[in-house]
């Protein structure tokens, strides 16, 4: 019994500094890589760029003390009808610098479906100035998607919460 401990408990300390994807569903599936799909975007007749100002901490107090958030960007198709396609999702920092891509293909939203992407709070790599940039389309310019980020937080007996509006930065 002593030797099979001793044998899967390095196994199960691997296992313990694994860290787990903060964006999966229920099946264990990430939620951008489970909506994606292949679509010809020359098919497209409305695309548009959307900028969502993110914050992955803030200033509290002094230039020197950050208070830490975690920050959610959300897409909501608001069609009774129509699908949308979300071609990237690039996540930047406060100098403008890529931090990441989150998709490698698009992802289909269906009529009233949402997605979320968290950066979780101890991921300061974005910083006060972060950003998401959006590029999404649709069959019809008369789609009208939400885009927000929405940042929250406790830190003893203080809480903050805040969401911030995506706006069109590139009609094409």
């Amino acid at each position: 019994m002593k030797t099979a401990f001793l044998v899967l408990l390095p196994f199960f300390l691997f296992m313990a500094c694994e860290k787990p994807s903060q964006n999966l569903n229920k099946a264990g599936e990430d939620l951008l890589t489970s909506h994606q799909i292949f679509v010809d975007k020359t098919n497209l007749a409305y695309e548009d760029t959307v900028y969502v100002s993110i914050y992955s901490d803030i200033y509290s107090e002094t230039k020197d003390v950050r208070f830490l958030l975690t920050a959610t960007l959300s897409i909501r198709n608001t069609s009774l009808t129509d699908s949308i396609y979300i071609n990237d999702i690039d996540y930047y920092d406060t100098n403008g610098e890529l931090v990441q891509r989150f998709i490698e293909k698009t992802v289909l939203l269906k009529p009233l479906q949402s997605i979320d992407y968290v950066i979780e709070e101890n991921d300061t790599k974005g910083g006060t100035g972060a950003n998401f940039m959006v590029n999404w389309g649709g069959n019809s310019d008369q789609l009208h998607p939400i885009f927000q980020g929405v940042m929250i937080s406790t830190n003893g007996q203080q809480g903050i919460a805040f969401t911030t509006e995506g706006m069109s930065v590139s009609k094409r």
